[in-house]
Order: C-alpha cells, then sequence, then structure tokens
C-alpha cells in the first residue's frame, strides 16, 4: 500500500508480558504444540518474518496498527479482546461496523509508540513491515523488549524484498494461501483455530464462485492506487496479482515485480488496459485518493482521456483493502469478475 511515512519517535513506557525474540527467516511456521503443565493450546510459537514469536496465552488487549490486521480479527469474533486499532484506508467492512465501534481507534494513521503503549497491549499486529520499523509506529525490537509479543502479515515478507525506497520487490507471486495462512495463524494466537477455518472456507468459496464458468482470457487491466502526480500503478505479483492470477486476465504492468511503481501517464496510456481497476480511498495522503477524483483526472487530462477504458467508462471500483493482501482481496476478485462479465469481455 503506497504511503507517506511519517517519522515517529519512540520513548519508552511500561507495557504486557509476553516474549518475542528474534530468529528465524520467511514468513511464518506451524504453531508447536502446547508443553504438559500449560493451557490448552500454549505456548504458540510461530517464526514469523524473521522473527521467533511465542504466545503463553490468548491476548487479551489485542492492538492491530493496520486496518487489514484489524479486520481479519473483527472478523474472527475478537473485538471484545481488541483495545485498538490505527492505520485506515476505507471505512470498516460492512458487517463488523457494530464490532468495530467497541474498539478505539487509537489514530487514522500511524499512532505513536506512547499513544500505543498507553493501552498496555499484550498482543500487537501490522499487515506492513513499515508499521513495525523505523518511521512507522516502532521497531518490533522496541515492543519485544518490553515483553509485549508483534506479529506481522506475512504477505509482507514472504517472497518480497523491502530493503529498497518503494514499496517492496517480488521474486515470486503472491497466492491467498499466504492470506489464509496469516488468518489462521491470528485464529491460532487468540486460541479460535475453528474460527479461523470457518473464514478460510467461506473465503475460498467465494472465491470459486467467482470464477466459475467465465474465461476472460483477452483482457487487460490495470490497476491505480493513488496519486495523479506520479500515479502508483500494481506491478506483477502482490494482491492485484491474486486478482489478475485468479481469473486469467493481464494485468498491463505485469512486467514489473515491483509493489507499487509509479509510472508515467504516457506510459499508462500506451499500454491501453481494457479495464481500469481503481482505488477509493478515503485518507487525504496523497491526490486523487478517492475513485470520483480519479475518474475526474482520467476523463479531463489530455493524455489518459482517449485511453480505450477511458472513453468506454470501463472502471472497476475497489476499497484500497481490496487491492491489499487482506481478506478484501476476496472482494477485488469478485468485483473484477462482475465486471468483467459487464462489459462483455468474456470468451
Amino acid at each position: 500500500m503506497p504511503l507517506a511515512h511519517p517519522v515517529r519517535s519512540a520513548v519508552l513506557l511500561v507495557a504486557g508480558a509476553l516474549l518475542a525474540a528474534g530468529c528465524g527467516s520467511g514468513g511464518t511456521a506451524p504453531a508447536e504444540p502446547a508443553a504438559k503443565g500449560t493451557t490448552a493450546g500454549y505456548p504458540v510459537r510461530l517464526d514469523n518474518c524473521g522473527q521467533r514469536v511465542e504466545i503463553d496465552r490468548a491476548p487479551r488487549r489485542a492492538v492491530a496498527l493496520d486496518q487489514g490486521s484489524a479486520e481479519i480479527m473483527l472478523s474472527l469474533g475478537l473485538a471484545d479482546r481488541m483495545v485498538g486499532t490505527a492505520t485506515w484506508t476505507d471505512p470498516v467492512l460492512k458487517g463488523l461496523e457494530k464490532a468495530n465501534a467497541a474498539v478505539p481507534r487509537l489514530a487514522d494513521r500511524y499512532p505513536s509508540f506512547e499513544k500505543v503503549l498507553d493501552t498496555e497491549p499484550d498482543f500487537v499486529s501490522a499487515s506492513f513491515l513499515y508499521t513495525l520499523g523505523k518511521g512507522g509506529v516502532a521497531p518490533r525490537e522496541q515492543f519485544a523488549k518490553l515483553g509485549v509479543p508483534t506479529y506481522l502479515s506475512p504477505s509482507d515478507c514472504v517472497g518480497k524484498d523491502n530493503s529498497g525506497d518503494g514499496d517492496g520487490v517480488r521474486d515470486r507471486p503472491l497466492t491467498m494461501d499466504t492470506v489464509y495462512g496469516e488468518i489462521r495463524d491470528l485464529a491460532r494466537v487468540f486460541g479460535v483455530p475453528e474460527r479461523g477455518e470457518k473464514l478460510v472456507g467461506e473465503l475460498r468459496a467465494r472465491v470459486e464462485k467467482a470464477k466459475a464458468g467465465a474465461d476472460f482470457g483477452d483482457a487487460s487491466v490495470l490497476y491505480w492506487f493513488s496519486d495523479s502526480q506520479g500515479p502508483y500503478m500494481a506491478g506483477c505479483c502482490g494482491a492485484p496479482g491474486i486478482v489478475s492470477g485468479t481469473l486469467g486476465v493481464k494485468n498491463v504492468f505485469d512486467d514489473t515485480k515491483e509493489e507499487w511503481p509509479q509510472i508515467n501517464w504516457e506510459t499508462v496510456a500506451d499500454r491501453d488496459p481494457d479495464v481500469l481497476v481503481i482505488a477509493d480511498l478515503t485518507r487525504k495522503a496523497q491526490s486523487a485518493e478517492s475513485a470520483a477524483k480519479k475518474i475526474e483526472f482520467l476523463e479531463s487530462h489530455p493524455v489518459t482521456r482517449n485511453m480505450t477504458a477511458v472513453k468506454g467508462k470501463r472502471y472497476v471500483i475497489l476499497s484500497g483493502q481490496a487491492m491489499n493482501p487482506t481478506l478484501r482481496t476476496v472482494d477485488g476478485i469478485e468485483k473484477v469478475a462482475a465486471a468483467l462479465r459487464t462489459y462483455g469481455l468474456t470468451k
């Protein structure tokens, strides 16, 4: 998710009591069985994005620092165990409004480290490495020093290099299996694995229904997340790649492995996709965040107004979270499939 990155300072306060320390590599390994004499199912031990995480009991005061992580917890029925959320790009997922209203929002973007610690968290999760890094809320090590375990979505580290200045580069395509793995991990952490399996099953069924009985093989699409001045378009292999791969359509920028490269409008017009998939964001960090502003730009700019998709008004409006690797990526699959059918782009 392209973000304008504010700088936050970190200070030490007191907080909860569990262990997160640092070895291992890659995403998340299966939880290990509980030892004798411990609470059933605990401790849960995970190798998560290069850190060893150990949770001795189900969290009661969890903080979700990104919307994607928050919506997974809320979908698992964990609102009563949450004391804060942060970093939102969209209204909460339909059906979760009541549960979300019961959880304090610490900030629309990044809260300070101090504000997070004021909630006395016993578990902190995030969707993006930057959130739990320098310049975000605080590095994972700072939480670990205070005994607060952290969890990072594997979708932002498995097969992805985040060492550069942009939003990362993927060496292999992301799949929904990584998202499903995150759901299962969080369900195990909270001691509700059956809820995780139920949610994964529901999402799988929706994906199968969305792609059933249609061949979109000749269709081409472009995914525009944000900014009209230096637009962020989806590369090959992130969440939009899941949508394209599931439906068998071509992302016109599948020749770059950057997560969200900034691409000039002349190049966009030259690729001339059949359909434009547009993020409708409620944040105000960059230019043309809302879908309405994006469409206004496309239909008035001399370089873009003659594109095939613009002249035909072939737009698909998605939430920002549907273009991130979250449970809402399934919404993206459903809405893009429905639009391709509506626009007559099936064989």
